[in-house]
């Protein structure tokens, strides 16, 4: 006898019990019908002895079980949430300057209200818990060296004879920047510019 599903009330409580001919039979068989019955008012599972097969039942709660059927409490599935996916120091840089799009321009800002160019690379790495230089020509003179070619989201990107502007690069060919004063923190190719170098402090 393969798996089977019978249902018997819609308010019930579904219990898996051994197969019930075989149950039957087996208690009638050994007279254990005549004994006191057992109550239960929990899920259950119900196995009989020697019968492998079992089908599942609704059945009401309080249902009385024949002594003969061996009765367990089976507990409700848990059901665990995915764990969230790990954010990666770059992204938590590239996500920290992204919060800052449209945010002015000032000379000599740090942020949050407004910033320069090397103000924002500096807050954007110190919300992912990085520290870096200060300055546009000391942030790409010091950690990792990277090739244009090589960049990754969260890198700086230095611009101009002297790197005397930076960006952090978002991916796709993009940096974000604080442009100059009059504008915005936004985005803008990175071949809009003239590269000078890249460094990763991660």
């Amino acid at each position: 006898m393969g798996a089977h599903s019978i249902k018997t009330s819609s308010t019930s409580r579904r219990f898996a019990a051994a197969s019930m001919l075989a149950a039957g039979a087996a208690v009638a068989g050994s007279g254990a019908a005549t004994a006191a019955p057992v109550t239960v008012d929990v899920p259950v599972e119900l196995r009989l002895p020697g019968v492998p097969e079992q089908v599942t039942v609704d059945v009401p709660e309080g249902v009385e079980v024949p002594p003969g059927l061996v009765a367990e409490a089976v507990a409700d599935p848990v059901e665990f949430a995915a764990p969230a996916p790990e954010v990666s120091a770059g992204q938590q840089i590239v996500d920290a300057a992204n919060a800052q799009l449209g945010t002015p321009y000032a000379w000599g800002a740090t942020g949050p209200g407004s910033f320069d160019c090397s103000g924002l690379t500096s807050w954007a790495y110190q919300e992912a818990g990085i520290s870096i230089p200060r300055t546009s020509q000391a942030q790409v003179g010091g950690g990792t060296p990277v090739a244009k070619g090589d960049l990754q989201p969260g890198d700086i990107v230095a611009f101009y004879s002297g790197a005397t502007h930076v960006g952090i690069y978002a991916g796709n060919g993009q940096v974000i920047h604080a442009p100059s004063s009059g504008t915005t923190v936004s985005y803008a190719p990175v071949d809009s510019m003239p590269f000078y170098g890249a460094s990763r402090y991660y």
